[in-house]
């Protein structure tokens, strides 16, 4: 495998479990050392870390609080020195119906926007102040197709963080792109995960995969794959992008 992110340090939150474990194995295949972001595992982040053979951090903060990200941008600065690329990947989905009390509702939004976009905001700009005093980095935001033509209803806020993610990741491109700061946004589908399998083991796979032209989830792997590809020096280009990874069940 080409070592094209050889001696570059990546800080990937929620690393510990999915998605964001995958990132970490093929940042690191591909010669990065990660900083494994962990709010609660810490054992998860530990065997991750051991499994691409020591070469990186781990970092814990938690990114519900507002003092987290902060937290999270000091501790990986502590422990790697420098910073060259971020991957905001945390995330949760939650469900709140309209019919629920004005205090679950705003606390359901309040939690998804803290964590999905908030979280994200603040490390961006840690990481953006970095990046212009060292010569230029990379933020990839893992966003959603549910934030590119809307979400379930008892899902909304889901969407919304998402959908403010992509517009966040345009901001950025836009506004630093000449200080060597570039910015990109994926947008998966359904990915296998275990929230995936969840769903697959309540309502079967073929719910599950009705709206995928495809038929099938795209893998961690493959959202792994094109996380470690726009993150090379070489793809600067893509500054701006959202990248779609959805089966063809969103198109634009």
């Amino acid at each position: 495998m080409s070592k094209s992110l050889e001696g570059q340090t990546i800080l990937v939150t929620g690393a510990s479990g999915g998605i964001g474990a995958a990132i970490v194995e093929r940042l690191a295949a591909e010669g990065a050392k990660p900083i494994i972001h962990f709010g609660h595992d810490r054992k998860r982040a530990e065997d991750l870390l051991a499994g691409i053979g020591g070469r990186g951090w781990i970092a814990q903060a938690d990114l519900s609080t507002s003092e987290g990200p902060f937290e999270l941008w000091r501790r990986s600065l502590e422990a790697a020195g420098h910073v060259h690329g971020l991957v905001n990947n945390a995330g949760i989905r939650s469900e709140i119906s309209i019919e629920a009390s004005e205090v679950d509702w705003k606390a359901a939004w309040q939690k998804e926007f803290q964590i999905n976009f908030f979280a994200a905001a603040d490390l961006s700009k840690e990481a953006i102040r970095h990046f212009k005093a060292n010569g230029g980095g990379r933020i990839v935001n893992m966003a959603s197709r549910a934030g590119q033509r809307g979400y379930a209803a008892d899902a909304m806020p889901y969407g919304a963080t998402k959908a403010a993610l992509v517009n966040l990741t345009k901001s950025i491109a836009r506004s630093f792109g000449a200080d060597g700061v570039t910015a990109i946004a994926i947008a998966p589908g359904w990915v296998r995960t275990e929230m995936a399998e969840e769903f697959i083991a309540a309502h079967g796979k073929a719910s599950a995969v009705a709206d995928i032209p495809i038929g099938e989830m795209a893998l961690p792997t493959e959202v792994a794959e094109l996380v470690a590809f726009v993150l090379r020096p070489t793809q600067v280009s893509l500054n701006g992008a959202t990248l779609d990874v959805n089966g063809g069940s969103y198109t634009r």
